[in-house]
This record gives structure tokens, C-alpha cells and sequence, in this order.
């Protein structure tokens, strides 16, 4: 039996890059890329945080 385990990664990449850095993903069998919407990277990146903060706090700082 196969688990398959995936990670999502959000990147910052400068607007002349973006281009080359989207196509070189997508030609990555093993890559799904898809690109965010400004307002819904900064959403996930507040849920980012917001968890790195609840993982403060459990462990008491």
C-alpha cells in the first residue's frame, strides 16, 4: 500500500520571474501549480499565521 503525503507551498516570487518560475512547475510531472489571487494568498498567509501563533501559545510562549 502507497501513502502519497503532499505539501502545499506558497512562494513570493518577483512579477518578471513569476512567468519562467510557473511554466518550470507546470512541466513538473509531480507538480500541480496553480496561481493565487493577491486576496487569496494574503488570506492564506493571515491562516499561516495565525496558526504559528496558536502553536505559541499551546506551548506557552
Amino acid at each position: 500500500m502507497t501513502i502519497f503525503v503532499c505539501m502545499k507551498v506558497l512562494l513570493d516570487i518577483t512579477e518578471d520571474k513569476a512567468n519562467f518560475v510557473m511554466e518550470l512547475l507546470r512541466n513538473l510531472k509531480f507538480v500541480k501549480a496553480q496561481t493565487l489571487s493577491s486576496y487569496k494568498a494574503d488570506v492564506l498567509e493571515g491562516v499561516r499565521e495565525g496558526v504559528q501563533e496558536a502553536i505559541q501559545i499551546q506551548k506557552g510562549h
